[in-house]
């Protein structure tokens, strides 16, 4: 799943992380998990998360064991939204008409 189209407008890395926690969306990530997931040095990463933690993108949650990152609700798609790459044009003229 991917990240809702209007938080889609930011760095790549940024939209990587968005795209992995929103797969994760229930059980969150960790730093390594999301290091393993994104293609990107850990420096770069950090980076990026401190940017989504400071826009309220993304929450940061610990308990004994762990330290877990999740996606805020609002970057998350609701079910059935389709994101904007997966529609056709045709689907694309036809929200702007208002058919």
């Amino acid at each position: 799943m991917r990240a809702r189209r209007e938080f889609r407008n930011r760095r790549d890395v940024e939209v990587a992380l968005l795209d992995a926690l929103v797969d994760r969306t229930e059980e969150g990530m960790t730093v390594f998990e999301l290091r393993a997931a994104v293609d990107a040095d850990i420096d770069t990463i950090e980076e990026a998360l401190s940017s989504l933690k400071s826009d309220g993108l993304i929450t940061v949650d610990s308990d004994e064991d762990r330290v877990v990152i999740l996606p805020d609700d609002r970057v998350v798609p609701n079910p059935g939204e389709e994101p904007e790459e997966e529609r056709s044009i045709v689907d694309a003229i036809r929200e702007k008409l208002g058919l």
